[in-house]
Parts: C-alpha cells; structure tokens; sequence
C-alpha cells in the first residue's frame, strides 16, 4: 500500500471504554494499531479530510482527528478542535431533551480543508435537527455559526465539490451555494425532485465523483424487524449541470463507492489494493426511523449485477453488531507504520 493512496478505512467501536480500531475492507485487514477517542463523543456526525466531527453535551461541535490520537502514544496538539456551541432549541423542553441526546443534534457535518494544514481555507457545514436545516463556521474568521433561512429546510445532505456546495432536500431537490463572507450567501435551486422508491425507505448520499462529477446515491433499505434493516438496491445519479438534471447511472466505471453513516467517498479502485470496481462498499447508518437500533446492515454491492456480498471478518462483523457505536469511513492523510 502506498502512502498517498490508503482506500477509506472503517472506524469501529471495540469493547474497550474509549478504544478505536482501523478495518481495512479491501484487504481485510485490522490494522495493528488503536485509537482512542473521548467517551463523550457518542456518534460521528461527519468525516472528511482525515477529520472526524462529533457534538459535545453543550452543544459545541468539535473536529477530531483520530490518527493523532493513537493508544500509547501522547494525543498530538490539536488533535481534537472545538469550535462554538449551536443555538439549543428555543423551549425548555426541547433543549432538555436534546441536552440528553445531544450526540445527535446534529444529522451530519462536513469540513472542505484540513484545520490544521489550511485553516483559512476551512469551512464547517452541518445538517442540524431543527427542520434539518444548514448551518456554517469559518475558522480563523468568524466566532460564531450562521444559520441559513428557513425557507432552505428538510435538508438530507451536503457536500463540497470544485469550491463549491451542494446540498439536496428530502425529495432529492439539490442546491448550489456559496459562501462569500459570514452574512453573504449565494444560494440557488438547481434542480427538481427525483422519484423515491414506492415500497421501500430511501437513504440519500452526495459526493464528489473525484472527476467533477456530483453524484447522487439513493440507498433501498427494508426493515424485516423491529431491529433489523436490510439493504434492497442501490441506485446512482450523476448531475448534468447543463440540463440541470439528475441523470441515472448504469455503470460506476473504475470507481468504487464507500457509503454509511455520514460518510462517503469515491475512490478509483485502481489505486486501492484489491478495491473492486463498479462495486459499493457499505455500512450501516442512522436514519431518523429507529436511532436505537445496531449497526448490522452492512456488505458490498456489485453494482453490475446487483448483487450482494458479506466478505468482511467476522471478528469485525460481531464486534460491530455488539455495540451501539456506529463505524464510520475515514481516510487516513498521514502515513500509518
């Protein structure tokens, strides 16, 4: 494995109090190394850039990064970031009860530069509970969060691609905006809504192709139980800007998808040792519909025949099945002995 193309790798939760471990799913392979990360951060609400974001008891959103934080090691300065608190909710009861699930105040978070490499450059966006509605941070430049209007609610997603954002809404309307200065934003509806599935609950899923494409994922899920969520399908849209449609995909190409909870990335799987192409790798996430429930639905999914397949170890497999902590993709930026 080369230094400069490590595949997205799975941080998992182990029996330990705040212990962390790396799976890498294309070799399966544990890496031989822990992280720990504070008990405090219950739930990542975001990964990009080696970062991972997760909220605090006070409402504060703070960036992590787990690779400076290795067991045995002293935790590396700035290994954990904490930027200002959100506004809580407006009635006492509404803040007391997110005070006791404040893990997930926020839906998901996404940074577009490294903190500590490019603070200038770096952007904080979360998808927050109050009607999933947008909110930003500039580092090194504002002291507090803006909120964008109400009228740009029931967001689902938002990611960064070529210096801009996009962001799409429960029906799969997408957004284009950016952000000039703390009280200037350009925003503009570039799109309508795509059909969901009739039958089954859809998860929806934006990034960056890595060759300026925006490509939309919708995810077919099924609930058997009370406790267990299936995946069905998966279906892919690339945005064609001159049209400003959402066109369907019928191939991936020598791309390979990385999916799950508030994290996904597409990689070219030639670069990446035994990555397949055309293939998703996915996890499970949270969903709105049952936040109790564990983590189990998870695979890869040959996008040409559209069939399943379970090859990750099952060491891994039981470990996450027995904890509450859901996994989430990160890609490492540094060098891992």
């Amino acid at each position: 494995m080369s230094r400069g193309h490590y595949p997205p790798m799975l941080l998992f939760h182990t029996k330990e109090n705040n212990a962390w471990n790396l799976y890498n799913v294309t070799e399966n392979k544990v890496l031989d190394i822990q992280l720990e990360i504070p008990n405090i951060y219950k739930r990542f609400c975001g990964s990009s850039k080696g970062w991972v974001i997760a909220m605090d008891d006070n409402f504060g959103v703070n960036l992590i990064n787990p690779f400076l934080r290795m067991k045995g090691r002293k935790p590396k300065q700035n290994s954990i970031i904490h930027l200002p608190s959100l506004t809580p909710p407006r009635t006492a009861s509404g803040r007391e009860f997110w005070r006791k699930n404040y893990e997930r105040f926020v839906y998901k978070a996404t940074i577009t530069a490294d903190p500590i490499i490019n603070p200038d450059d770096c952007i904080v966006v979360v998808i927050y509970v109050e009607r999933c509605r947008l909110a930003f941070i500039r580092l090194n430049k504002d002291i507090s969060w803006t909120y964008m209007a109400e009228d740009y609610a029931t967001i689902e997603e938002v990611a960064y691609v070529d210096r801009k954002f996009y962001a799409v809404d429960n029906h799969s309307k997408a957004l284009c905006f950016d952000i000039a200065s703390q009280f200037n934003l350009n925003i503009e509806r570039i799109s309508q809504c795509v059909g969901r599935h009739q039958k089954w609950f859809t998860k929806i899923y934006l990034m960056d192709s890595n060759n300026g494409e925006l490509l939309l994922v919708h995810r077919y899920v099924d609930y058997h139980h009370e406790d267990i969520r299936v995946t069905k399908k998966f279906r892919v849209f690339t945005f064609d800007f001159a049209t400003l449609q959402w066109m369907d995909k019928d191939t991936l190409g020598e791309s390979a998808l990385f999916l799950g909870d508030n994290s996904s990335v597409c990689v070219l799987a030639s670069k990446i040792s035994g990555c397949k192409p055309n293939h998703i790798y996915f996890i499970d996430d949270q969903d709105h519909i049952d936040d109790t429930r564990k983590p189990r639905d998870f695979g890869v999914y040959n996008f040409r025949n559209h069939k399943f397949s379970v090859p990750y170890n099952s060491g891994v497999k039981e470990l996450i099945k027995c904890t509450n902590r859901y996994p989430i993709w990160v890609v490492p930026t540094i060098y891992l002995l």
